[in-house]
C-alpha cells in the first residue's frame, strides 16, 4: 500500500511549529497526488492550509494511532519519526509519570527533578531474574540484562550513560552500581559491594559541583569496572577518570560553586580536629565566593562531610591521610587568598608577613620566603646560563591559579588511585561490567577547549553506537534469514578524521604548542589554511577570525580559539613544584612523585613552565633510553590516547546504552520543554537509532502474535493448522506490495507504516462489527420498545372501556334513584300539608279551651293566695317575736366566744411565727388537716349541743309561760301574787335577752371559724398541690437523670467495648508483630547455625584430621539453659581452641578455659551422680534378691555405705571447688579489659553470664540434693529399729555394724550435722508458722476493726435513709448495696488471684520435693522387711499389671539410640510412610520411647533422646531441605510430637479431651515444658523452610499463570512490543498457566493431608501461599504497563475466582487466604471500573481500601487501552484521586513485601489415637524396640 493512500480524511499528521516543535493536525479532505496544499484543522479547532515543499513534495509525518501512544518501546510505534518519539516521551513523562522508555537497545531516562519511590530494594528484587521486555523500562532492567548476559554469554559488559549536565547521568550510574551490589553480593566478608557504593560520595565531593544547570554536576568523566568472580559475585572494582575540569578550582561563573569538598570543609570548620586548618566561612575565600551561591537548597554540607569521611574510612583511607587531604585542600583555599602588590609594570611582590601565604606555607610544610619568592619570579634557562626574572602581577595571579589547579588535580589523581587500591580484587577477576558516566554533547554561547574535547569524545561514542546498532540490525536479519539490504546511516568518521587525523585540529594544536611564539591567532590561521573549503565539516564564522565551526553529528558548534593553546599545554612553574616537593609534610611529595622528570617544551622561551600531566587511565611509562629533553604530552594528546583506550575497552564488551534527557532548564519537576528535549534527542543519537530502524523493517511480529492480533481479519477457511502459512496467506491478501513485509524464520518484518495500516484495517473491521452489533441491539431494543408500547396501549384501551361501562351503569343507577326520590318527595309534601291543617285545627281548639280553663284557674288562685298571705303575716309576727329573744341570746354567746377566740388567735399567731411551727406544719400536713377536721367536728358537736340547749330553753320557756299565765290568772285574784309574777317576768326577759345575745355571738364565732377553716383548707390544698407538682417535677427530673445516666452508661459501655475491640485488635497486631519478630530471629538463628556448621565443615576439611577417638557430646545439659543447641556449641568450642587461635580469643584465654573447665566439671558431676544413683538402685535390687544370704550381707552393706559416703564427700568437695571457680570466673569477667569480648553490653558477655548463672543454680540444686541425702540417711537410721523377728534382728545387727563403721569413717558427724540442719529447718518452719499465725491474728483484728467501721457507716446511712422519701430511700439503699457488693467482689477476686499464685507456686515446689523425696522413700521401702511393712503406714506404689495388654511405651537400649534416630529420622522415606502407615507415626514412636524413659525415671536417657531427635530432624532438613514432601512430613511429625508432649504432660489445660486411659499414660517424673519450647521453635523453623520451598516452586508459575496466560481466550489482544519482546502470553509448551498453579496447589494440599498435618496449620500454609501469589502478581502488575488494561483486569478477576473456587472445594474459605488476595482483587477492579467523574473517584477511594495511595495512582498512571474503544485516564482524574486520598495514612511503599511470612501458631490438637494400639511395622527396621 502506498504511503500517500494513508492521507485520507480524518487522518492525523504532525506539522512543524516554532514553539512546540511539532503540532498535531487533522486532514479535512483526502490527499490526491499532485495536490500542493493540505487542508488541515489543528487540535484547538483552527483551520489552516499546509503548503507542501514544491521540490521534495514531502508529506507531513503521520501520527500513530492513540492505542500505540505511550508504549514502553519507541520501536513499537508504527510510524518512527521525530514527532512520534517526542510525543510518546511526553505522554509517558507528563501523563503517566514514567521517566524510562526503551528506544530499541537504548534506555531513555528523563530527569524528573523529584524523588521517586522506584529504587527501593523491593523494586530491585522485582527486576532481578526477569527478562528485559517483561517489565516496564527501568535502569534496573538494563543492569539485570547486563548481569544476565555476562553470566550467560561469559562476555564482559558495559553500560554507557551519557547526557548533558543535569540530565541525571551520575544518579543513573549510581543506581546501576547499587543494583549490581544488591543482586550479586560479595564473594568475601570484606563487603566489597559496600566499598563500591562508598566510592560515590568521595568522587562526588571532589569531582562534582553546582552549575547553573545542575546542583550536583559531575565535572569529570569516569568509567568504573565492577569485577566478578566465577560465581558472578562482586570481588572488586577499578575506576578511570577523564578530563577533570580544573579551571573550576580557581574560577566559578555566576550562581555556580567550586567542588563540594571545599564547602564541606568550610561548613565543618568548627570541629576540633579542623582548628589547625584555620578555615572560616565560604564567603571568606576567593576560590569559593566568586559564584555568589555558597549554599545549595536542601543540602547540609556539614552532614555531607560526615558521609564523605565515613566513606573514606570504609575504603581504608586512614584518619591521618584524611587529615592530610583536608590540609592540602585548606591550603588551596588559603593560596587563593594570596594577594600581590605591583612594584612596576613588570614586577610584583607579596606583602610582608602575608597571613594567607603564611597559613598556606604552614599547612604545606614549606618555607615562606621560598614560596613568596617563586610566586613573584620565574627562572629562564638558555644554552649557557640561567636567569631569574620578576613577573607582573597578572602573571603572578595566573601562576598562583595554575599552581592551585595543579595541586588539586594531583590530589584528585592520588585519591582515585587510593580508591582503586581499596577496591582492588584480592582474587582473580573472571568478568566485569563497566559503567561509563561521561559528559554528553555540549554547545554553549562560548565554546572552548573543554567543549571541544567533550564533543570529540561524543563523536567517538556515537560512531561506536551507530556501528553497534547497525550490527544488531544485521544480526537480526541474518538470524531470521531475510534478504539483507544495505541501510544508509550517518557515518561520522569524516568528523573524527577532522579532529584526530594527521594535520587535524588536535595535530595542528600540538604543533602550535611546540612553536616558541605560538598563539591562538596563528593556530586559527593554520586551521583556515588547512581545512577551509577543503573539508565540508569545517567552516569559518563570517564575523570572526578567532573561531571555527565544526559540523558534529548532533549540531554545528562554533569554538572560540582563545585559550586553546594554554589549556592544551596546561603548564605550571617548575620552581614552585620543587618548593612543594621539598615539603616536610609527607603526603605532599607523594602527589608529585609519579610526575615525569622532563623539562617544559618551552623551556628555552620566556614562558617556560612545567606542564601539568593529565590523568590517564594507563599512562605510558617512559622508555629507559628516553631523552630528558623529550617533550611532555599535551592534554589533547593524552585525552586522545585515553579515549582510544576507552573505545578498545567498549568494543571488547557488549554495550548497553542509557541516554539521560534533561526535560527543562529550570529544574521544575515533571515539566517537559519540547525544544530542549529535541535538541538532546538529536545529540544523544536516539533519533539516529530510530532512523536506522525505520530504514529497514522496524516492526516485527512473531507469527503467533500476528495471528492473535489480526485473527479478526481472517475468515474461518483462512485459518490453517500451520500458523506461519496462515499469516502468509492473509498478508498476501491484505498488503499487495510484497516489498512492504518479509517473512523470517520466527517473525514477520514490516516496513514503517504497515502496522498502522493493518491497525486501521483491524479497527475498521472491528468498527463494522460494532456497527452491526449496535444495529442488531438497537433493532432489538426498538422491537422491545414497540411491544411494550403496544401492550401499554391495549392496557389503556381496556381500562378506558371499563371506565366508560362503569360510567353508564352509574348513570342508570342514578336515573332509577331519581325516580324513587321524586316519589318519596311528592308523598312527603302532601303529608306535610295535611299535617299542617290538622295541627292548626287542634291548636285553635286547644287555645279556646285553655282560655276558659285559665280564667277559672285565676279566680281559684286569688282565693288561695289570700289565705296564704294571712297565714304568712301571722307567722311572721310570731317569728319576729321569737327572733328578738333568740338574737339576744346569740349575741351574748358571740361576745364570750369572740373573747376566747382572740386569745386562741394570739397564741396561734405566736406559734405561727416560730420556725418549729413551720417545721411541724411541713412535716405533718396530713396530721394537721386531720386535727383541724376533728376540731371542726367537735365544734359541730358543740353547735348541736347548743341547739339542743336552745330547744330545751324554748320548751322551758313555753312551760314557764303557761305557768305564768296560770299565775297571772291566780294573781289577778290576788295583788300580791301579781307583783311577784311581774318581777319574775322581767327577770326572765332579761335572761332571754342575754341568751339571745350569746346565741348571736356564738353564731358569729362559728361563721368566723368556718371561714378560717375554709381558708386553711384552701391553703392546705394549694400547698399540697404545689408539693405534688414539685414531686412530679422531681420525679421527671429523676427519670431524666436516670435516663441520662442510663444513656451515659450505655455510651460508656459501647465506647469501652469499642476501645476494648480496638485494643484487642491492637494487641493482636502487637502479638503478631512480636511473634513475627521472634520467628524472624529464629530464622536468623537457624541461618547462622547452618552457616556455622558449614564453616565448621570447611574448617574440618582444611585442618588435618585428628586421631580417631570418641568425642563426647555434652548432652547432659540442664534443660533450663539455652536449649539443645548450646550444648553442641560448647562441644565445638572445646575442640576449636586446640585447632585455631584467633586474636579475639587470645585476649581472654583465662575466661574461656575456666568456663570450659567448669562446664566439663558440671558434666562429670552429673554423670557421677547418675552412675551413683544407678549403682545404688542396682545394689538395693541385689539386696532384695539375696535376703537369704545373711552371712554375706554385712560386708556388702558396709562397703556400700562406705562407697556412698566417699561419693558424698567427693560431691561436696567438687561443689566447693566449682563454687570457688565460679567466683573466680565472675571476677575475671568483671575485671577483664577486653571490651570487644567481655564488655557489659557485649553479646558474648551476656551469654557467658547467663551460662554461669545457670551453672550456679545447678550447683545449688546439687547442694540441696546432698543435704536431702544426709537427712534421708538419718531418717533411715531412726526408722530401722530392732524387731522380734529374726530377719528384723539381722537387719538391726547389720545396721549397728554399719553405724559402727560410720563412726569409724566419721559418718556420724555428718549425720549429726544433717540432723542439726533438719532441726534448724524445723525451727525455721516453726518460726515461720508462728509469724504467719501472728500475721493472721493481726489480719483478723484488722477485719474486726473494718467490720466495726462498716457497721457504724451502715447505721449512719440508715439514719440518713429514714429521713428521705420512700422512693429515694429505696434507690439509695440499692445504690449502697451495689457499691458494697462490688467492693466485696473486687476484694474476693484479688484474694483469689493471690491464692491462685500461691497454689501454683506450691504445686511447683511440691512437684520438686515430692519427686526427690519419693525416689528415696521408694528405695527405703524396698530395704525394709515385711514386718515393718505391716506395722508402718504404706505409701501407695504403682505396681505393673500382670495382664498382657500394653502400656503404650517402647523400650530400647541406650546403645541403640543412634540406630533409632538413623532408621526413624535420617533414612526414612516420607512417601512410603505417608501412603502406607498412620499419619505422624514417627512422632508417636518417639513419644512412646520418651514415655518409657520417663517411666524409668532416667533423665539422662530422656535428654539424650530428645537432643538426638532434634538434631536428627535438623540434619535431614539440611540435607533434603528443598524437597517439599520431606519438609512437610517433618513439620507434621514435629507438631504431632509437640502435641503429644502437651497432651500427656499432666497439665489440666491439656487433659480436657483425654480419655481416662490416655490420662493414665501421662508423664509422671519429668516436666518437659522447656523441651516443648525447643520443639516449638524447631517447628517454626521448619514452617519457614516450608514457606521458602513453596515460594521457590510457585515463583516461576505466578506471573505466567496469573498475568500473562490468557485464561479467557480472545479477551485481550496483543499489541506491538518493539525490539524488547515480552514473554508470549499464548500457552506454549513449557508455559505455566492457571491450571498449572491449581495443580500445584492440589499437590501441596494432598501431600500435607497425607502427612496428617493439623488443619489449622494447613490453613496457615494456604494463607501464606495465596499471599505469595497475590503479592507477586500485584508487584508485577505495578511494574508492567502492558498489563494494566481493562481486559487484563477481567482476566485477573477470573483467575482469582478460580482460586476462590479451589478454596471452597477444599473447605478453606475461613483460612484468611481470600483476604490476602484483596489488594490484587481491588487492583483488578480498579482496571475495570469507570474512571471519569468525581463520583467514580469517590467510588474508587471507597473500594480500594486495601491498596495504598501510591499503588492506586501507579495503576491509574499505567492504565493502557488495548483497543481504540477504551479511553485513557485523564491527568485531572488522577489528581482528584490524589486529593481525596491525601488524608489516608498508609505506607509510601509501592510494592508489597513478597518475602513476608505471617507469624505461625500451633494450636493444640490432641490425638484420639490410643498409644497401646500402635503397631510398629517391620519396614521401619525398628526390631530392636520392644513394646511395653
Amino acid at each position: 500500500m502506498a504511503a500517500s493512500e494513508l492521507y485520507t480524511k480524518y487522518a492525523r499528521v504532525w506539522i512543524p511549529d516554532p514553539e512546540e516543535v511539532w503540532k498535531s493536525a487533522e486532514l479535512l479532505k483526502d490527499y490526491k497526488p499532485g495536490d500542493k496544499v493540505l487542508q488541515l484543522r489543528l487540535e484547538e479547532g483552527k483551520d489552516l492550509e499546509y503548503c507542501l515543499d514544491p521540490k521534495t513534495k514531502e508529506l507531513p509525518p503521520l501520527r500513530n494511532p492513540d492505542i500505540l501512544v505511550g508504549e514502553n518501546d519507541l520501536t513499537a510505534l508504527s510510524y518512527l519519526h521525530e514527532p512520534a518519539v517526542l510525543h510518546n516521551l511526553k505522554v509517558r513523562f507528563i501523563d503517566s509519570k514514567l521517566i524510562y522508555t526503551y528506544c530499541g537497545i537504548v534506555l531513555v531516562a528523563i530527569n524528573p527533578y523529584e524523588q521517586l519511590p522506584i529504587y527501593g530494594e523491593d523494586i530491585i528484587n522485582a527486576y532481578s531474574g526477569q527478562n528485559m521486555g517483561d517489565m516496564d523500562p527501568h535502569i534496573f532492567a538494563v543492569a539485570e540484562e547486563a548481569y544476565k548476559q555476562m553470566a550467560r554469554d561469559e562476555r564482559n559488559q558495559s553500560i554507557i550513560v551519557s547526557g548533558e549536565s543535569g540530565a541525571g547521568k551520575t544518579v543513573s550510574a549510581k543506581y546501576a552500581m547499587r543494583y549490581f551490589a544488591t543482586v550479586s553480593g560479595s564473594a568475601s566478608e570484606a563487603n566489597v559491594e559496600e566499598k563500591v557504593l562508598a566510592s560515590n560520595p568521595i568522587m562526588e565531593s571532589i569531582g562534582n559541583a553546582k552549575t547553573t544547570r545542575n546542583d550536583n554536576s559531575s565535572r569529570f568523566g569516569k568509567y568504573i569496572e565492577i569485577g566478578f568472580d566465577k560465581r558472578y559475585r562482586i570481588i572488586g572494582a577499578n575506576m578511570r577518570t577523564y578530563l577533570l575540569e580544573k579551571s573550576r578550582v580557581v574560577f566559578q561563573a555566576e550562581e555556580e560553586r567550586n567542588y563540594h569538598i571545599f564547602y564541606q570543609l568550610c561548613a565543618s570548620a568548627a570541629l576540633p580536629e579542623f582548628k589547625t586548618l584555620r578555615l572560616g566561612n565560604a564567603n571568606y575565600f576567593h576560590y569559593t565566593k566568586q559564584g555568589g551561591s555558597p549554599v545549595i537548597d536542601g543540602v547540609d554540607d556539614a552532614k555531607e562531610m560526615v558521609n564523605t569521611r565515613q566513606a573514606c574510612t570504609l575504603l581504608g583511607i586512614s584518619d591521618s591521610y584524611q587529615m592530610g587531604i583536608f590540609r592540602i585542600l585548606a591550603g588551596i583555599l588559603h593560596l587563593g587568598n594570596v594577594e600581590f602588590v605591583s612594584r612596576d609594570s613588570d614586577s610584583c611582590t607579596v606583602p610582608p608577613k602575608h597571613e594567607p601565604l603564611t597559613i598556606f606555607c604552614d599547612l604545606m610544610g614549606v618555607e615562606y620566603e621560598e614560596m613568596a619568592h617563586w610566586l613573584c619570579h620565574r627562572k629562564l634557562a638558555t644554552a649557557t646560563e640561567t636567569y631569574i626574572k620578576p613577573i607582573s602581577k597578572l602573571h603572578a595571579i595566573n601562576a598562583r591559579d595554575a599552581l592551585a589547579k595543579h595541586i588539586y588535580a594531583n590530589l584528585f589523581n592520588w585519591i582515585v588511585d587510593h580508591v582503586n587500591k581499596a577496591l582492588h580484587a584480592t582474587v582473580k577477576q573472571h568478568s566485569f561490567i563497566g559503567v561509563l558516566d561521561i559528559y554528553g554533547f555540549e554547545t554553549f554561547e562560548i565554546n572552548s577547549f573543554e567543549q571541544f574535547c567533550i564533543n570529540y569524545a561524543n563523536e567517538k561514542l556515537q560512531q561506536q553506537f551507530n556501528m553497534h546498532v547497525f550490527k544488531l540490525e544485521q544480526e537480526e536479519y541474518m538470524k531470521e534469514q531475510i534478504p539483507w539490504t544495505l541501510i544508509d546511516f550517518y557515518d561520522n568518521q569524516p568528523c573524527i578524521n577532522l579532529i584526530e587525523a594527521k594535520m587535524g585540529v588536535l595535530d595542528l594544536l600540538d604543533e602550535e604548542c611546540k612553536m616558541p611564539k605560538g598563539s591562538d591567532d596563528s593556530w586559527a590561521q593554520k586551521l583556515y589554511n588547512t581545512h577551509l573549503n577543503k573539508c565540508a565539516l569545517f567552516e569559518k564564522p563570517r564575523l570572526s577570525n578567532k573561531a571555527f565551526i565544526i559540523k558534529h553529528f548532533a549540531d554545528k558548534v562554533e569554538y572560540q580559539c582563545e585559550g586553546f593553546l594554554e589549556k592544551n599545554k596546561d603548564t605550571v612553574y617548575e620552581e614552585q613544584i620543587k618548593v612543594l616537593k621539598s615539603s616536610k609534610f609527607k603526603l605532599l611529595p607523594e602527589l608529585f612523585q609519579d610526575e615525569e622528570k622532563v623539562l617544559s617544551p618551552t623551556s628555552a622561551t620566556p614562558s617556560g613552565r612545567v606542564p601539568l600531566s593529565r590523568t590517564a587511565v594507563k599512562p605510558a611509562k617512559a622508555r629507559p633510553g628516553q631523552a630528558s629533553k623529550e617533550h611532555k604530552k599535551t592534554v589533547g594528546h593524552q585525552f586522545r590516547n585515553s579515549l582510544h583506550l576507552l573505545m578498545e575497552t567498549l568494543n571488547a564488551t557488549t554495550p548497553h546504552y542509557v541516554r539521560c534527557i534533561k526535560p527543562n532548564d529550570f529544574k521544575f519537576p515533571f515539566t517537559f520543554d519540547e525544544k530542549r528535549a529535541v535538541q538532546q534527542l538529536r545529540a544523544c543519537g536516539v533519533l539516529e537509532t530510530i532512523r536506522i530502524s525505520a530504514a529497514g523493517f522496524p516492526s516485527r511480529w512473531t507469527y503467533q502474535e500476528f495471528f492473535s492480533r489480526y485473527r479478526v481479519l481472517m475468515k474461518q477457511r483462512d485459518v490453517l493448522g500451520d500458523r506461519k502459512q496462515t499469516c502468509k496467506n492473509v498478508l498476501e491478501k491484505l498488503i499487495q506490495d510484497k516489498d512492504k513485509y518479509q517473512f523470517g524464520k520466527t517473525k514477520i518484518f514490516f516496513r514503517a507504516g504497515q502496522v498502522a495500516y493493518l491497525e486501521k484495517i483491524r479497527a475498521d473491521k472491528l468498527r463494522a462489527a460494532c456497527i452491526r452489533i449496535q444495529k442488531t441491539i438497537r433493532g432489538w431494543l426498538m422491537r422491545k420498545k414497540y411491544m411494550r408500547m403496544r401492550k401499554a396501549a391495549i392496557t389503556i384501551q381496556r381500562h378506558v372501556r371499563g371506565y366508560q361501562a362503569r360510567c353508564y351503569a352509574k348513570f342508570l343507577r342514578r336515573t332509577r334513584a331519581a325516580v324513587t326520590i321524586q316519589k318519596f318527595q311528592r308523598m312527603y309534601v302532601v303529608r306535610k300539608r295535611y299535617q299542617r291543617m290538622r295541627a292548626t285545627t287542634i291548636a285553635l281548639q286547644a287555645l279556646l279551651r285553655g282560655y276558659m280553663v285559665r280564667n277559672k284557674y285565676q279566680m281559684m288562685l286569688r282565693e288561695h293566695k289570700t289565705v296564704i298571705i294571712q297565714k304568712h303575716v301571722r307567722g311572721w309576727l310570731a317569728r319576729l317575736h321569737y327572733g328578738r329573744i333568740l338574737k339576744a341570746i346569740v349575741y351574748l354567746q358571740c361576745c364570750y366566744r369572740r373573747m376566747m377566740a382572740k386569745r386562741e388567735l394570739k397564741k396561734l399567731k405566736i406559734e405561727a411565727r416560730s420556725v418549729e411551727r413551720y417545721k411541724k406544719l411541713h412535716i405533718g400536713l396530713e396530721n394537721k388537716i386531720m386535727q383541724l377536721q376533728r376540731k371542726i367536728d367537735e365544734q359541730n358537736k358543740e353547735y348541736k349541743s347548743l341547739l339542743e340547749k336552745m330547744s330545751n330553753l324554748e320548751i322551758t320557756y313555753s312551760t314557764e309561760t303557761e305557768k305564768l299565765r296560770n299565775d297571772v290568772e291566780r294573781l289577778r285574784m290576788s295583788e300580791e301574787e301579781a307583783k311577784n309574777a311581774t318581777n319574775r317576768v322581767i327577770s326572765l326577759q332579761e335572761e332571754i335577752a342575754k341568751l339571745r345575745k350569746e346565741l348571736h355571738q356564738t353564731q358569729s364565732e362559728k361563721k368566723t371559724i368556718e371561714e378560717w377553716a375554709d381558708k386553711y383548707k384552701h391553703d392546705t390544698e394549694q400547698l399540697v398541690s404545689e408539693l405534688k407538682e414539685q414531686n412530679t417535677l422531681l420525679k421527671t427530673e429523676k427519670e431524666d437523670l436516670n435516663r441520662r445516666i442510663h444513656d451515659q452508661a450505655r455510651e460508656i459501655t459501647e465506647s469501652m467495648e469499642r476501645k476494648l475491640v480496638e485494643e484487642t485488635k491492637q494487641l493482636e497486631l502487637d502479638l503478631n508483630d512480636e511473634r513475627l519478630r521472634y520467628q524472624n530471629l529464629l530464622n536468623e538463628f537457624s541461618r547462622l547455625e547452618e552457616r556455622y556448621d558449614d564453616l565448621k565443615d570447611e574448617m574440618n576439611l582444611m585442618v588435618s584430621i585428628p586421631k580417631p577417638g570418641h568425642k563426647r557430646t555434652d548432652s547432659t545439659h540442664s534443660s533450663n539453659e539455652s536449649e539443645y543447641t548450646f550444648s553442641s556449641e560448647i562441644t565445638e568450642a572445646e575442640d576449636l581452641p586446640v585447632r585455631m587461635e584467633e586474636p579475639s580469643e587470645k585476649k581472654a584465654p583465662l575466661d574461656m578455659s575456666l568456663f570450659l573447665k567448669l562446664q566439663k566439671r558440671v558434666t562429670e558431676l552429673e554423670q557421677e551422680k547418675q552412675s551413683l544413683q544407678d549403682e545404688l538402685d542396682r545394689k538395693e535390687e541385689q539386696a532384695l534378691r539375696a535376703k537369704a544370704k545373711e552371712e554375706e550381707r554385712p560386708p556388702m552393706r558396709g562397703a556400700e555405705l562406705e562407697y556412698e559416703s566417699l561419693k558424698r564427700q567427693e560431691l561436696e568437695s567438687e561443689n566447693k571447688k566449682l563454687k570457688n571457680e565460679l567466683n573466680e570466673l565472675q571476677k575475671a569477667l568483671t575485671e577483664t579489659r577486653a571490651p570487644e569480648v567481655t564488655a557489659p553490653g557485649a553479646p558474648a558477655y551476656r551469654v557467658l553470664l547467663d551460662q554461669l548463672t545457670s551453672v550456679s543454680e545447678e550447683l545449688e540444686v546439687r547442694k540441696e540434693e546432698v543435704l536431702i541425702l544426709r537427712s534421708q540417711l538419718v531418717s533411715q537410721k531412726e526408722a530401722i529399729q530392732p524387731k522380734e523377728d529374726k530377719n528384723t534382728m539381722t537387719d538391726a545387727t547389720l545396721l549397728l555394724e554399719d553405724v559402727q563403721k560410720m563412726k569409724d569413717k566419721g559418718e556420724i558427724a555428718q549425720a549429726y550435722i544433717g540432723l542439726k540442719e533438719t532441726n534448724r529447718l524445723l525451727e525455721s518452719q516453726l518460726q515461720s508458722q508462728k509469724k504467719s499465725h501472728e500475721n493472721e491474728l493481726e489480719s483478723l483484728r484488722g477485719e474486726i476493726q473494718s467490720l466495726k467501721e462498716e457497721n457504724n457507716r451502715q447505721q449512719q446511712l440508715l439514719a440518713q435513709n429514714l429521713q428521705l422519701p420512700p422512693e429515694a430511700r429505696i434507690e439509695a439503699s440499692l445504690q449502697h448495696e451495689i457499691t458494697r457488693l462490688t467492693n466485696e467482689n473486687l476484694d474476693l477476686m484479688e484474694q483469689l488471684e493471690k491464692q491462685d499464685k500461691t497454689v501454683r507456686k506450691l504445686k511447683k515446689q511440691l512437684k520438686v520435693f515430692a519427686k526427690k523425696i519419693g525416689e528415696l522413700e521408694v528405695g527405703q521401702m524396698e530395704n525394709i522387711s515385711p514386718g515393718q511393712i505391716i506395722d508402718e503406714p504404706i505409701r501407695p506404689v504403682n505396681i505393673p499389671r500382670k495382664e498382657k495388654d500394653f502400656q503404650g511405651m517402647l523400650e530400647y537400649k541406650r546403645e541403640d539410640e543412634q540406630k533409632l534416630v538413623k532408621n526413624l529420622i535420617l533414612e526414612l522415606k516420607p512417601r512410603g510412610v505417608a501412603v502406607n502407615l498412620i499419619p505422624g507415626l514417627p512422632a508417636y514412636i518417639l513419644f512412646m520411647c520418651v514415655r518409657h524413659a520417663d517411666y524409668l525415671n532416667d533423665d539422662q536417657k530422656v535428654r539424650s533422646l530428645l537432643t538426638s531427635t532434634i538434631n536428627g530432624i535438623k540434619k535431614v532438613l539440611k540435607k533434603r531441605g528443598d524437597d517439599f514432601e520431606t519438609v512437610s512430613f517433618w513439620l507434621s511429625n514435629t507438631c504431632r510430637f509437640l502435641h503429644c508432649l502437651k497432651q500427656y504432660s499432666g497439665e489440666e489445660g491439656f487433659m480436657k479431651h483425654n480419655t481416662p486411659r490416655q490420662n493414665e499414660h501421662c508423664l509422671t517424673n519429668f516436666d518437659l515444658a522447656e523441651y516443648r519450647q525447643v520443639l516449638s521453635d524447631l517447628a517454626i523453623q521448619i514452617y519457614q523452610q516450608l514457606v521458602r520451598v513453596l515460594e521457590n516452586i510457585l515463583q516461576p508459575m505466578i506471573v505466567s499463570g496469573m498475568l500473562e496466560h490468557e485464561t479467557i481466550q480472545g479477551v485481550s489482544g496483543v499489541k506491538p512490543t518493539g525490539l524488547r519482546k515480552r514473554t508470549s502470553s499464548i500457552a506454549d509448551e513449557g508455559t505455566y498457566t492457571l491450571d498449572s498453579i491449581i495443580r500445584q496447589l492440589n499437590s501441596f494440599h494432598s501431600v500435607m493431608c497425607q502427612h496428617g498435618m493439623d488443619p489449622e496449620l494447613i490453613k496457615q500454609v494456604v494463607k501464606q501461599m495465596f499471599y505469595i501469589i497475590g503479592a507477586v502478581t500485584l508487584n508485577n502488575l505495578l511494574l508492567r504497563k502492558d498489563m494494566c488494561s481493562w481486559s487484563k483486569g477481567m482476566q485477573i478477576r477470573y483467575n482469582v475466582s478460580q482460586l476462590e473456587e479451589w478454596l471452597r472445594d477444599k473447605n478453606l474459605m475461613n483460612s484468611g487466604a481470600k483476604e490476602t488476595l484483596e489488594p490484587l482483587i481491588q487492583a483488578a477492579q480498579l482496571l475495570q471500573v469507570k474512571k471519569k467523574t468525581d463520583e467514580d473517584a469517590e467510588a474508587i477511594c471507597s473500594m480500594c481500601n486495601a491498596l495504598t495511595t501510591a499503588q492506586i495512582v501507579k495503576v491509574l498512571n499505567l492504565y493502557t487501552p488495548v483497543n481504540e474503544f477504551e479511553e485513557r485516564v485523564l491527568v485531572s482524574f488522577i489528581r482528584t484521586i490524589q486529593v481525596r486520598l491525601r488524608d489516608r495514612k498508609d505506607s509510601p511503599q509501592l510494592l508489597m513485601d513478597a518475602k513476608h511470612i505471617f507469624p505461625v501458631t500451633f494450636p493444640f490438637n490432641p490425638s484420639s489415637l490410643a498409644l497401646e494400639t500402635i503397631q510398629i511395622p517391620a519396614s521401619l527396621g525398628l526390631g530392636f524396640i520392644s513394646r511395653v
